[in-house]
């Protein structure tokens, strides 16, 4: 292919080029030094970029240098922080596809400004300035919301509320939370625990332990609830959903809430929700 590419103009073989995606020209620029220039020319980068570029430049955080529109790409698919640092954007590299994070001050989380149940602090792995603690509460409600119009279309997405559960974690599964993603009237609901496996049962052991007959009364069976997966930058998410972007403007809700269980819980961090393509397609 880079052989009969070489015989065309180069405004012809970035149009060409312009037809295909980040990947390919990244590849054709390596593969062939004579057809380095039209592909990384910005009338094909520009084709990459998504189409409010300019607007989402305008939300950013500090201010983005770029000398090309490969430059402009590449430095999008970083994490950079938004909307004044409460929300981070990125692009998938390989799709270009766009993907975001609701800092836990983007969400509405009862009680938060509570000091004697949450407490607001930094922590060092965080995108964010703030994280949120849960110090002492009966009842979790956590909900994010983003408009569809700041995601790519035709693409399904999927909502991962991000968190760490501290050593002095308490309470947390006594029983399995309620999640949800909500579209207009569409609502797909599921159960989640909020400690991965091996800590939730020690946890368990611990306060059977400590009162069996009473934990034996109260301790509901566990389902086929969800679990905290760990994520390469040092946090674990919990699938909130799926939803499918299509070309019209919507608003999603993402939910997690546990009401019913009316025991204390404590010792969650949660960082945000992230928003991202469920594939790469």
């Amino acid at each position: 292919m880079a052989t009969k590419l070489n015989m065309l103009p180069e405004d012809c073989v970035s149009t060409i080029v312009s037809l295909t995606s980040a990947a390919d020209a990244s590849r054709l620029m390596v593969a062939s030094s004579s057809l380095k220039s039209a592909a990384e020319s910005d009338m094909v980068w520009s084709t990459f970029l998504p189409s409010d570029y300019s607007s989402i430049l305008s939300r950013t955080h500090s201010q983005i240098n770029f000398s090309s529109k490969k430059d402009l790409y590449f430095q999008l698919c970083d994490s950079l922080l938004i909307d004044g640092g409460i929300r981070s954007f990125s692009m998938n590299k390989i799709s270009g596809k766009k993907c975001f994070v609701l800092s836990a001050r983007a969400l509405s989380i009862s009680l938060s400004d509570e000091a004697n149940h949450w407490t607001w602090t930094t922590h060092s792995t965080s995108r964010f300035s703030e994280v949120i603690e849960l110090k002492s509460i009966p009842s979790i409600e956590i909900e994010g919301s983003l408009n569809t119009q700041d995601l790519s279309p035709n693409t399904t997405y999927g909502a991962y509320l991000m968190i760490q559960v501290t050593d002095r974690a308490f309470g947390l599964d006594s029983i399995a939370s309620e999640i949800s993603v909500s579209k207009n009237e569409c609502s797909v609901f599921n159960t989640a625990y909020l400690s991965p496996v091996n800590e939730r049962k020690q946890q368990l052991e611990s306060l059977l332990f400590m009162n069996r007959r009473r934990m034996m009364e109260k301790l509901v069976v566990e389902g086929e609830g969800r679990r905290p997966i760990k994520r390469d930058d040092g946090w674990m998410e919990i699938e909130l959903g799926e939803f499918f972007v299509g070309e019209k403007s919507e608003n999603v809700k993402m939910n997690l809430m546990e009401v019913k269980g009316h025991q204390l819980k404590g010792g969650l961090i949660i960082e945000g929700i992230e928003i991202r393509p469920k594939s790469l397609d």
